[in-house]
């Protein structure tokens, strides 16, 4: 019995065991405070304890290895590392920095250290360039304080160069050099002295940009910097803005992860998810060519290389993808053949012998359609039936709204080609499409609300002469500017202007 109760008396004191991390903020009164981590470019709740006498303990058994903060009333805190390590820190207000002991934690005792070091240089540095601001180049003193700014960073550089140097295990080394800049060597010149590539600052930085963070450690995506380093290499300073510059740079990023890792997974879905949300016209093809290689191929398993996801979120996660695969720029999307308003005469867009055709989708109940689609009746009359310009217009006409369909392009004398599933094809295809299917028509186009993702309208896609996207979710202010420009008619008077009202209702 008495082994029995010494084996039960170890098991509790090692369940009781953990890494403890302990502050003391003096002159603090009781109250709630908060553990805080980093994740990406935010910051959210781990864990909340009690502070009795300025002191509070936490148990840091399992949380995420990386930058964490104590988050005090008033929405003040200060950040520390937790790294495996005990940690014992003592300070008091107003500079929670300033006045930080660090009594335990060797990790942190360097952090600190280089935090304040740090903020001391930025606030020298930024008092010789307000004192610089006000002279000219010409100033001899201009020139003695851009040489004391210049031995300012020098000195940073030196200190961080320090750290990582002397301190090759420690966390804290990787964070420095996360955040130094990569160092430039000069561009290399030709026989005559002159510089081979003036772009060779910019083709070195972008190619290099990751040189200084080791993207094998999760523990970098638990900082406040990793996420903004993420943003600025796939931002317009650093990419041309274009969706198949991103999706190169993408790929070649994605690629040298550790398919296995967090790292893996952060990227991936902040890249994928980014993109499709993006406002830039045609970068829903990056979430497109994002989705078919990380979400919907299969690795050397068998499986998706997105392990984080469940089967049911994948299946629908694809099925959207493999939609807009046919509805990105440069694609020739599905042709759709449907009957026009006499609901017998068929009509399909490949067949349109045109220099650029509008393919639009509208719902003659709904309230923004019902103010873009006589725009664009009046830009086809007026400006575009003369110019080769074709109009494919694809009506919900099911129901109760194939009269009002009718009635609508009637009251509006709409002279493009107006298309839909009428009432009678409906109820037909319903009870059998094969009297349809592919004589007629196809599957695709009696289902054109899934083949071109119609979940809202209006929505609008320019095409080229082979009847490829070439532009789409435009307004038609936006759109009659576009074809003025690739018709070279830019000096033609312009019959929409663009407004404020409009670009809030732009067309998707």
């Amino acid at each position: 019995m008495k082994i029995a109760l010494l084996t039960l008396s170890l098991l509790a004191a090692g369940l009781s065991f953990g890494q403890k991390l302990r502050f003391k903020v003096l002159g603090q009164k009781d109250t709630t405070v908060f553990l805080v981590k980093y994740y990406g470019k935010g910051m959210y709740y781990a864990d909340t304890a009690e502070m009795k006498n300025g002191v509070v303990e936490f148990d840091a058994s399992g949380k995420d290895r990386g930058v964490m903060a104590l988050l005090m009333p008033g929405q003040k805190f200060f950040d520390f590392i937790n790294n495996g390590e005990e940690v014992n820190m003592e300070t008091s207000q107003p500079d929670f920095v300033k006045n930080m002991r660090v009594r335990k934690s060797e990790e942190n005792k360097l952090f600190i250290e280089y935090v304040r070091y740090i903020s001391d240089k930025k606030a020298e540095a930024m008092e010789l360039s307000k004192q610089r601001a006000s002279l000219t180049e010409s100033d001899p003193k201009y020139t003695e304080l851009s040489e004391k700014i210049r031995k300012v960073n020098d000195e940073v550089t030196k200190y961080q160069q320090d750290i990582i140097q002397n301190n090759p295990d420690k966390f804290v080394a990787k964070l420095v050099k996360m955040s130094m800049d990569i160092k430039i060597p000069e561009a290399p010149k030709g026989e005559n002295g002159k510089v081979k590539d003036s772009l060779f600052a910019y083709h070195y930085y972008k190619e290099h940009f990751w040189d200084n963070t080791d993207l094998r450690d999760d523990r970098l995506l638990n900082t406040p910097i990793f996420h903004n380093k993420l943003e600025q290499y796939f931002g317009k300073t650093m990419l041309v803005q274009h969706w198949d510059t991103i999706t190169k740079y993408a790929f070649d990023f994605c690629d040298r992860l550790d398919p296995k890792s967090e790292m893996f997974k952060y990227c991936v879905t902040w890249i994928t998810s980014t993109y499709e949300k993006s406002n830039i016209m045609g970068m829903d093809k990056v979430f497109v060519m994002m989705g078919q290689r990380y979400y919907c191929s299969k690795n050397a398993e068998g499986k998706s290389p997105a392990y984080w996801m469940t089967e049911e979120k994948l299946k629908e996660f694809c099925e959207k993808v493999n939609t807009n695969l046919n509805l990105v720029m440069g694609v020739r999307p599905p042709n759709l053949i449907l009957r026009d308003t006499t609901d017998k005469n068929w009509q399909d867009f490949y067949s349109l012998d045109a220099e650029y055709t509008i393919l639009y989708f509208w719902d003659p109940e709904c309230g923004h359609c019902k103010k873009t689609t006589p725009k664009l009746g009046t830009l086809y009359s007026e400006k575009w039936k003369d110019r080769n310009i074709e109009v494919f217009a694809v009506g919900k006409a099911v129901g109760a709204d194939f009269e009002k369909w009718k009635a609508f392009i009637r009251k509006n004398n709409l002279e493009f080609i107006n298309v839909g599933v009428t009432e009678s094809l409906y109820k037909a295809a319903l009870e059998d499409p094969r009297e349809f299917v592919p004589q007629f028509t196809t599957l695709e186009s009696l289902n054109y609300q899934l083949t071109y993702d119609i979940f809202t309208t209006p929505r609008v896609f320019v095409l080229d002469k082979d009847k490829k996207i070439i532009a789409k979710g435009l307004t038609m202010s936006q759109l009659e500017d576009l074809l003025d420009r690739l018709q070279n008619k830019t000096d033609a008077p312009k019959l929409f202007p663009e407004d404020s009202e409009e670009e809030n209702e732009a067309v998707h």
